[in-house]
């Protein structure tokens, strides 16, 4: 998973650099693609590792906070965008989901330890 949101933030700072129609739409086709493997493993994982007692809450909370995420990304790169350009606001994007993955990484190691998505290890 963490892999996938690397691959969509190197996809992303790709984008944001390639003054090349191709690679622009390739590296948008790598982030769409990355991006839905890194949310289907997210969901399932989520599915799989929360006991059955509490599931239906831990859904209704990552369902808002999958819903907000998108609005305040949204206004996130817009304001970024306004403040120091398009082109920059999508690098330093890219560039924070990379972090992000590396960061995600280092602190929560179970996650990278997971090879399979039927059980907790």
């Amino acid at each position: 998973m963490l892999g996938f949101v690397a691959g969509f933030g190197a996809f992303t700072v790709l984008f944001g650099v390639s003054t090349i129609t191709w690679l622009s739409i390739l590296a948008l086709a790598g982030l769409g693609a990355t991006d839905m493997f890194s949310v289907y493993i997210r969901e399932t994982l989520i599915q799989l590792w929360t006991p059955d007692e509490v599931r239906g809450r831990v859904n209704a909370v990552n369902q808002v906070f999958v819903g907000a995420s998108n609005e305040v990304g949204e206004f996130r790169a817009g304001t970024m965008a306004a403040l120091i350009g398009t082109v920059p606001a999508v690098v330093i994007g890219g560039i924070g989901a990379l972090a992000v993955a590396c960061l995600w990484a280092v602190l929560f190691p179970q996650l990278r330890r997971v090879r399979h998505l039927n059980s907790r290890n």
